[in-house]
């Protein structure tokens, strides 16, 4: 009986809680987590966390051999064994998703990520076992490993561990903004985004405006949005699609997004709910959740941007190009994203509603890697992205493709943000 307190009382920690107004509720949370790890009344899980505790070496790493992280489908390969990215490999934005989705299911995607990047990591700068280099860690343990593939960052320790984005800038979102990660579900609870009116009270985890919870326990499968402003406190539940098992070790993509305090937030193909007021206005945030060496919070590919063109729907199309950096594809390959499909889908709207546009579309790297791989690979992501538009009812005769390789970089390639704005598909009208 015990157990199962422990374990309902921390799932009711992911999915309803907030700083401000559950303070005393998650104080108690908090302790009877802990005593899960103090107690010797409860044999059953002492003895869990013993053979827990015999499967980590002495330098708190987990063993390669039958330990709680391989159980989570961890792999222990070095950074020399990683697949190489080759060039400009994190055009493809490494997504984690396509194994368990496909183009079709997204057809009515209607998420469009932000036009300016501010941050983005697909750890492909960090060694596997280590912290990565572009985080803060707040509180708790945190490191990478390989997840099902993926190079990813896993909340190993802490209640609650959390991390949150090395931003110089004392606030970057602003009142319109996106944020993307993929998610591995191995049973922890979280992850838990929280907003901040700063990057400091983000690092600190202290005052925060409002609770992001993406939940996949045994209790309840979700999304709950909470604020202690205007007592906030929704839910949206998870489609019988990806609910039980069909979530459970999988990775999944979740997508936010946040315009002039309407919140949104998206599991892969699907809008869980919508907040038609979230009385903040958010300027930064942190990741946050409960995890174990055996359940750990598992998150990849991260991608925050502000601004872009969210609600171009159903108007008179006048800019002379549109820059996106929602259309993704595999790494050092042209297949592609299913996540794409809401840039792709606004693309459509844009053309149809305004049937004397042509459009040229333009794939743009940034300088990593050969200039001639670049430039050739390009102009296969163009090609591609043009013969998707066709696929979706556009006239061929409407559209040409042309690879820019890294010729016409928008930012400096000097910082992992100015690569990550060069790394683009825009449509030119011509």
């Amino acid at each position: 009986m015990k157990k199962v307190l422990i374990l309902s009382m921390a799932a009711i920690t992911c999915c309803t809680t907030a700083h401000g107004q559950f303070g005393k509720l998650k104080e108690k949370i908090k302790d009877k987590v802990n005593e899960r790890i103090d107690s010797k009344e409860d044999k059953e899980i002492d003895k869990g966390l013993d053979k827990t505790e015999e499967e980590i070496d002495d330098a708190g790493k987990p063993k390669a051999k039958g330990s709680a992280s391989a159980k989570a489908g961890i792999s222990e390969k070095s950074a020399q064994e990683k697949q190489p990215s080759g060039s400009d490999g994190n055009s493809a934005n490494g997504g984690a998703t396509s194994a368990n989705a496909s183009i079709k299911a997204y057809n009515n995607y209607d998420f469009v990520p932000g036009d300016r990047i501010v941050f983005e990591d697909h750890f492909t700068d960090d060694q596997d076992g280590e912290f990565p280099s572009h985080w803060n860690l707040g509180a708790g343990q945190a490191t990478l490993n390989k997840v099902a593939g993926n190079e990813a960052l896993l909340l190993t320790n802490g209640n609650y561990a959390h991390v949150s984005p090395l931003v110089k800038a004392a606030t970057y979102l602003t009142d319109t903004f996106t944020i993307e990660f993929d998610s591995y579900t191995s049973g922890g609870y979280g992850p838990n985004i929280y907003l901040y009116n700063s990057t400091a009270e983000a690092k600190a985890a202290s005052n925060n405006l409002a609770e992001v919870n993406i939940c996949a326990g045994n209790i309840w499968e979700g999304v709950n949005v909470s604020a202690t402003e205007g007592a906030i406190d929704l839910k949206g539940d998870y489609p019988t699609e990806i609910q039980g098992g069909k979530y459970a070790n999988k990775w999944h993509h979740i997508a936010i997004a946040y315009r002039n305090h309407q919140l949104k937030v998206y599991v892969d193909q699907y809008r869980i709910i919508t907040v038609p007021n979230l009385p903040v206005s958010p300027r930064a945030f942190d990741i946050e959740g409960i995890g174990d060496p055996g359940t750990p919070i598992i998150m990849a590919n991260f991608k925050v941007a502000n601004g872009g063109n969210m609600n171009m729907y159903n108007k008179k199309f006048t800019d002379a190009k549109i820059v996106t950096h929602g259309i993704n594809f595999d790494v050092d390959k042209f297949t592609i994203r299913p996540e794409s499909m809401g840039t792709l889908n606004m693309i459509v709207k844009v053309l149809n509603d305004n049937p004397e546009i042509k459009f040229e579309v333009d794939g743009h790297t940034d300088n990593s890697g050969a200039a001639a791989h670049n430039l050739t690979l390009s102009q296969q992501r163009a090609d591609a992205v043009k013969a998707q538009l066709v696929t979706m009812g556009i006239d061929a005769g409407r559209l040409t493709a042309k690879g820019m390789g890294d010729t016409k970089p928008i930012n400096p390639n000097t910082t992992p943000e100015g690569k990550a704005n060069n790394r683009r598909v825009e449509f030119v009208k011509i």
